[in-house]
């Protein structure tokens, strides 16, 4: 795990000290992605600088040193991210007379060895891993930047400047870019607006204007000669989706459980490769329990669990997960925080997520990659397993119910809407949650009041898409409130032309996937863990797991009402079925109860109708009312606000200087 940075072209070059002290400034902008080493490569003729900070993994010697040239001289590398089959990688190029005599046994030497013998894309769409890497071809003089399959790792670019000042940047965060004399950093209100909906400005946007993320599976070239970007796609989701609808697993329900846990250990195993201490979260639920046991069952000593827990009612998983590790062995650290120690991390938020992001579940996954980080360098993580194996409950709604609410007219459900909402989701609580305790397990739903008034919005739908769009909003009318700024096109829209075919459950599975996955779960985990430098590695999304999760038909995922049935039934192998069945719970902290509390100052001086007048991005009247009405308690607007008070908390950050 490491942080990459470049720049191509522009004036700077004019000036060599000015040139490398800008590289050397953007570079150590990454330091927590990698505070073990730091290297630079410059090439005048050619106007391309890289900058890399290394966090150290595999092969800690300096034969593993970034950025690191190819066997034949061809190519320059900066790499971030880890390829779990590197060893079968060099095997194959020795089976073909290909090999060289190897400096190290690092993964970034195995690359450029298949870049040397294959190619680029070649090697990448043979590669198995978590990876963002710049790549300059001094043969053809042409950039690529490439991003793994799902987007676990970061990867930022923008031509930047204008006239003889214009350079292509590119990095791993945000925080590079800032120290480069040319850059603008002017915010997109656009983007903003995709902010405010979703708590995550989805690629290919970002918070600033002529800065790009590139989509994961994606490649971009970049020539010299003619200074033109080409993209391609070397993996698609929709495109496996699609294959595994046109040939869906055929064996009986026990192969397939034998399959997938095959499968699983496999991946396991291969991102146990580490030559520094390893360890897991745990929050014992279905998905980490899994991996943690598929590790414990491959480790001849107990592995390193992590958990944290909250004294608060309805935020503790800690005592689960501490009854999973002591049933698998594991060496357990757990840690339970208090909502003081929580709220401290609030100021740390805009430095540590350097684009502005709100899922307030953000702060607990810094307090758990934090405590890993004492004893750990890797982490594994359970991530992915509710989107590839229909974990989340708006899947079972959207199957039980959608079906027949949508013969209903229009009218009658929008008048059943305004009933739900016309109670708050704090009185839906109080007035259900005597009730759940009746009800059978798998009816039985954690924050049932924001359900129901996410429910609402299901109420209101046209469309299976409108339902969707409806659940993953946050303001309904973002563009409303953003000034000067027009929506674009939710991604959501974009991708669900692309889904005809698809059922119901299997099209909602296949947007997250798309989605909410890379956009939200994965930049929540790699920016907490890179703000204590921590690797993070997501066994589900070992992409050979993820093609074989959707070639399986929806019956094995969900039956009889049960979610992730066929997972669960390979944790089962390991670990009771007591220990981990429960009302399904969000990794989250009250938020709404701190904003009306403790958070209130902090939270008032944000969102000062005269301060949001002055900056000029944010239409105060909406949000000062929602802030009102909330702190009255009125009505529990906690997700529409956190995304605005995130927004703010990173506004006020960007004006400090840059160190």
């Amino acid at each position: 795990m490491c942080g990459l940075v470049g720049f191509l072209g522009g004036a700077l070059w004019d000036d060599a000290d000015r040139c490398r002290a800008s590289l050397v400034s953007m570079t150590n902008a990454l330091v927590r992605r990698g505070p073990d080493d730091a290297d630079y490569w410059l090439d005048p003729q050619a106007g391309i600088a890289f900058g890399h900070r290394r966090l150290a993994i595999v092969d800690l010697s300096p034969a593993g040193r970034q950025p690191m040239r190819s066997p034949s001289g061809r190519y320059m590398i900066v790499f971030n991210g880890e390829i779990y089959n590197h060893l079968d990688l060099r095997a194959r190029l020795e089976a073909e007379g290909s090999a060289i005599a190897w400096r190290g046994h690092s993964d970034t030497e195995t690359l450029l060895g298949g870049f040397d013998a294959w190619g680029v894309r070649p090697t990448v769409e043979r590669a198995v891993g978590m990876f963002a890497f710049a790549v300059w071809d001094m043969a053809t003089r042409t950039l690529t930047l490439a991003r793994d399959r799902l987007g676990e790792k970061p990867l930022y670019y923008g031509w930047q400047g204008r006239g003889r000042e214009r350079t292509f940047l590119f990095a791993s965060d945000l925080q590079a870019f800032k120290p480069y004399p040319a850059f603008r950093g002017m915010v997109d209100r656009d983007a903003l607006t995709q902010l405010m909906r979703h708590n995550y400005i989805p690629a290919p946007h970002s918070i600033y204007e002529d800065v790009a993320k590139l989509p994961p599976g994606g490649l971009l070239t970049l020539s010299l000669a003619d200074g033109n970007i080409r993209h391609e796609t070397y993996w698609s989701c929709i495109d496996q989706y699609r294959s595994g609808l046109q040939s869906p697993y055929g064996g009986s329900s026990e192969e397939a459980v034998d399959a997938l846990e095959a499968l699983l250990k496999k991946a396991v195993a291969r991102q146990m490769m580490s030559d520094v201490p390893l360890g897991a979260f745990l929050s014992g639920g279905v998905d980490s329990s899994t991996i943690v046991a598929l590790m414990q069952a491959q480790s001849s000593r107990p592995v390193r669990t992590f958990s944290i827990g909250f004294h608060e009612k309805g935020y503790d998983e800690a005592k689960h997960a501490k009854a999973v590790a002591a049933h698998l062995g594991t060496d357990h650290t757990e840690l339970y925080v208090t909502a003081e120690q929580a709220m401290a991390v609030i100021p740390r938020l805009p430095e540590v997520y350097s684009e502005p992001f709100s899922d307030s579940s953000q702060i607990p996954t810094f307090l758990v990659s934090q405590l890993a980080r004492r004893d750990v360098t890797v982490s594994l993580s359970g991530d992915a397993g509710d989107e590839l194996f229909c974990g989340y409950n708006r899947y079972r709604v959207v199957a039980g119910i959608w079906d027949r609410l949508q013969a209903k007219p229009l009218s009658w459900r929008r008048l059943a809407a305004r009933v739900v909402t016309s109670i708050s989701a704090n009185n839906w609580n109080r007035i259900l949650g005597l009730m759940m305790p009746m009800l059978p397990m798998s009816l039985q739903f954690a924050d049932v009041g924001d359900k129901m008034h996410k429910g609402a919005g299901l109420l209101r739908s046209r469309s299976l898409d409108d339902v969707y769009l409806n659940l993953t909003s946050h303001w309904l009318d973002p563009a409303s409130i953003v000034l000067r700024s027009r929506e674009p096109t939710p991604s959501m829209m974009d991708v669900a032309t692309q889904l005809d075919g698809f059922g119901n459950m299997q099209r909602m599975m296949a947007l997250d996937m798309l989605l909410y996955l890379p956009n939200d779960i994965l930049v929540k985990v790699d920016r907490a863990a890179m703000g204590v430098s921590l690797e993070t590695r997501v066994p589900f999304l070992d992409h050979e797991v993820v093609e074989f999760a959707m070639s399986l038909p929806a019956a094995l995922k969900m039956r009889a009402g049960t979610t992730k049935w066929i997972l669960r039934q390979v944790l089962y192998r390991h670990v009771p079925a007591a220990l981990v069945e429960r009302p399904k719970m969000g990794f989250g902290v009250p938020i709404h109860d701190w904003l009306a509390g403790p958070l209130r100052d902090w939270a008032s001086a944000l969102l000062d109708e005269s301060r949001l007048r002055q900056e000029g991005y944010l239409e105060p009247g909406p949000i000062v009312r929602c802030w009102k009405e909330h702190v009255a308690g009125k009505r529990n607007w906690q997700y529409p606000l956190w995304n605005v008070l995130m927004f703010q908390a990173w506004l006020e950050h960007q004006k400090r200087p840059v160190s």
